[in-house]
């Protein structure tokens, strides 16, 4: 398909105002996209697949309808679950990191995912999120608890809680007999923007600060690196449903607060689960995508995971997967057969179905009736 020079209308579901919206990007014929990535300190299951195929054919379809995209996808390379992996291996952050980095990198390109434009690593932008903890500390949205950690004051931030829609009274109720461990809190959901060091902890994972040595929290990476790479606001922040919160709500207050416009769009790909249940290493319910490319051919996996709506969850099960191979195979098939016809565009299906949302299931439904016709 080639690139057109006029980008035409899509419309796009926003998380944010519950809704599909038509797609306005800040600048005419260009989009600033941002996606939550990988915590690098093991190999990448299906759920991670799902990700990385959903958003690259966002981007891909955003690419053919005229669009000149900057996408940017993260890679938390600092994290409590990284220095206990590379402890317990015997080796360093970066040794652990880089391996499992290249794996990724594999595992993408195996099933047919461009490269971001962009992939910045969390340990590479720590004086920008020290930066912006200082913002948040003198608008008094941030402060030093008596362990040495620093804290956002949600509190503070009278719209917490708009992306996720709830109400911080309303969780404050819900948590009130089961949440207090954290004494150094001024309120249960206060979340860490700066981790004091352990001394147990590694040389590696220890930064200088204005807070004494330690290291950044998780949310405030996103937030600082979103708007290092594309601005101070950008079209698109994308990222798994389960980011929605806290992470994705905890990015919001910080960058709102600090004066950031953020994202104007943000997207969510949903779960894949196995017997119901979300599909996540610390369930111990994970397929590992080398396992399931012994099932079936990387393209055909990469159908499978892209044949559902992103905004819908994908039951896994091998019988789905076999049927979706198949389901490949036959528009393949036909293809082998038939390679002096004249196929020509998308049909005028195909094009609306895809600028309606990515909704892919429609789209291939037309291929597959273009097929049997």
């Amino acid at each position: 398909m080639t690139q057109l020079t006029q980008p035409m209308p899509i419309t796009i579901y926003d998380s944010m105002s519950g809704q599909k919206r038509p797609f306005t990007p800040l600048e005419a014929g260009k989009v600033g996209m941002y996606v939550c990535g990988m915590t690098v300190y093991d190999y990448c299951h299906i759920g991670h697949a799902r990700v990385m195929v959903g958003f690259d054919v966002v981007v891909r379809w955003l690419r053919h309808i005229g669009y000149d995209v900057n996408y940017v996808r993260n890679i938390t390379d600092i994290d409590d679950k990284i220095i206990n992996r590379a402890k317990d291996n015997g080796e360093s952050i970066y040794q652990l990191t880089d391996r499992f980095i290249k794996a990724m990198h594999e595992d993408a390109d195996n099933l047919g995912c461009e490269r971001p434009n962009s992939e910045p690593k969390a340990t590479d932008f720590i004086p920008q999120m020290q930066h912006l903890i200082q913002t948040l500390e003198s608008k008094k949205l941030a402060y030093q608890g008596a362990t040495g950690d620093v804290y956002y004051a949600v509190e503070n931030f009278a719209e917490y809680g708009k992306l996720s829609k709830r109400r911080l009274a309303d969780m404050q109720a819900g948590a009130s007999e089961r949440v207090n461990v954290e004494t150094d809190k001024k309120n249960p959901f206060d979340f860490v923007l700066w981790k004091s060091a352990k001394e147990t902890e590694p040389s590696e994972t220890k930064w200088q600060s204005p807070w004494g040595v330690g290291r950044p929290g998780w949310h405030i990476e996103c937030s600082a690196m979103s708007t290092c790479c594309l601005g101070d606001t950008f079209d698109i922040h994308g990222g798994g449903h389960d980011l929605q919160f806290p992470h994705h709500e905890n990015e919001i207050a910080q960058s709102h607060a600090a004066g950031d416009k953020f994202a104007n769009y943000w997207m969510h790909n949903h779960w894949v689960t196995m017997s119901g249940e979300k599909m996540s290493k610390s369930l111990g319910n994970v397929l590992s995508i080398p396992n399931m490319l012994e099932l079936v051919r990387p393209v055909e996996l990469r159908y499978y995971l892209g044949s559902a709506h992103y905004r819908s969850v994908l039951e896994y099960s091998e019988a789905a997967l076999t049927e979706a191979a198949a389901g490949y195979r036959r528009i393949e098939d036909f293809l082998a057969h038939f390679d002096d016809l004249e196929l020509g565009e998308w049909t005028q299906g195909f094009e609306d179905a895809m600028n309606d949302d990515i909704a892919v299931p429609k789209a291939l439904a037309e291929i597959h009736t273009t097929v049997r016709a």
